[in-house]
């Protein structure tokens, strides 16, 4: 417990700290006269942060060509920026207030010049970001925001030229160069501040409920999956919230969601929530899709954690949902693992194994109410599912590139069916672990 409130403070100092980078005001040309320097980061204009209505984009759009390509953000105010590189795979970042996106759907998906694509979103409760993914190194040339003259609106603008990659590399922050730490395919453990869930409090010891974590994937600036005008991070929500509402209902379980807005959430920091809350059960919900060229497949999947996985499916799936942290631009470095001794271990091998028997429990649930994929069962090594000490399973409720599938996300009478299930396995493995545990002493 002791270690836990030491960690639950680092958290919290990181929160100040990420609070105060973000408001760091620097000078920008008049709109009259553009900007007269190169300055790769600067932020401008009043805190928005504080304001009673966020700051609304109406507009985004690229120009250029692959030597030099500008990106313009249209607003309906000034606000503060702050732009920066990463490296491997080659991105700009763009971290602003928290901003009302109300741009053109599929904004972002055409590449122009140097961008290959991108994309937009909450990242974190009060702030927003744009993260670019480049064709190559860049340096940003310029970066500024204009005022609103001659009828236009007041303009975010970034200006990428082309560099090489020597140059590119001298251009990042230390702690962010390729020769100082790991690639992001190999790197574990997120830079990004913390959010406020991520901070929540220990649970009270006088209530010997236990308490079960549900993780609606994705969110904020990871769209995750996507049908149409139907995103993964917004039919999980909607699955997640309506399976806390259940389980509360009860009356048996407390319940801590990683996230109930359309917030971002790094990976690592989704397991320390369970971790500092003292979970006994883990409960992740995506939705997933296949590429066209893979076929079409359907029917919900139960995963749980292995080095190995159980087939190529499995494995691809793991590779997409641990690049979550990378889509959202978070810089990955290294962290120290977990002290790795004989307790360790043992705790390990005992929460695989009741994992895996939630996993078998929830199986035998769904598949009387809901279609279940032809293999329901497999593993992988999903990095959010690797608490040593919680029972963690992610569960794919369907695909959304099965036109079947998204009927039933979409469909209430379908998710309140699929929630009874998962709320009937969750009484089946409690009362048995229970069972087996016998009277406290």
């Amino acid at each position: 417990m002791e270690n836990r409130a030491k960690h639950l403070v680092f958290l919290g100092c990181g929160l100040l700290c990420a609070a105060a980078l973000a408001l760091g005001v620097a000078s920008a040309p008049s709109a009259a006269e553009g900007p007269q320097d190169s300055q790769p980061a600067q932020a401008v204009g009043a805190s928005a942060a504080s304001a009673p209505n966020f700051p609304v984009a109406s507009g985004a759009r690229l120009a250029g060509d692959d030597k030099q390509t500008r990106f313009i953000l249209d607003l309906d105010r000034k606000i503060e920026f702050r732009a920066f590189p990463l490296a491997d795979p080659y991105r700009v970042v763009v971290d602003i207030p928290q901003v009302n996106f109300q741009l053109a759907a599929g904004t972002g998906s055409a590449a122009r010049g140097l961008v290959k694509a991108f994309r937009y979103g909450l990242v974190m409760p009060g702030g927003s970001r744009i993260v670019f993914d480049m064709t190559g190194p860049v340096k940003i040339a310029n970066s500024y925001v204009l005022d609103a003259a001659n009828g236009q609106p007041p303009r975010l603008v970034l200006d990428f030229e082309q560099v090489d990659r020597t140059s590119f590399v001298q251009s990042l922050a230390p702690e962010s160069r390729p020769e100082l730490k790991p690639s992001i395919s190999e790197a574990t453990t997120a830079t990004i501040p913390a959010v406020t869930t991520a901070a929540l409090p220990p649970v009270a010891t006088t209530d010997s409920r236990p308490l079960i974590v549900i993780d609606p994937g994705h969110g904020g600036i990871d769209n995750g999956t996507q049908s149409g005008d139907q995103t993964e991070k917004n039919l999980v929500l909607g699955f997640g919230l309506a399976l806390r509402d259940r389980i509360e209902k009860s009356g048996k379980y407390r319940v801590v969601m990683t996230r109930s807005d359309d917030t971002f959430i790094p990976l690592n920091d989704r397991v320390k929530i369970a971790r500092s809350q003292s979970a006994a059960l883990f409960v992740s919900i995506h939705a997933d899709a296949l590429p066209r060229r893979e076929g079409d497949a359907q029917g919900a999947t139960i995963y749980t954690v292995s080095d190995k996985a159980s087939d190529a499916e499995a494995e691809r799936l793991a590779e997409a949902e641990n690049k979550a942290d990378a889509i959202a631009g978070v810089n990955l470095t290294d962290e120290p693992t977990e002290v790795a001794d004989i307790l360790i271990d043992l705790a390990q091998r005992e929460t695989k194994t009741f994992s895996n028997r939630f996993a078998r429990l929830l199986m035998d649930e769904m598949k009387s109410t809901v279609r279940m994929h032809k293999h329901p069962l497999k593993s992988a090594g999903f990095r959010v599912l690797k608490a040593p000490d919680v029972p963690s399973v992610l569960v794919e409720i369907g695909y959304v590139s099965n036109k079947g599938d998204l009927e039933h996300l979409v469909s209430e009478n379908w998710r309140n069916k699929a929630v009874g299930s998962m709320v009937q396995a969750i009484d089946t493995f409690f009362s048995k672990r229970l069972a087996t545990a016998g009277p406290a002493k």
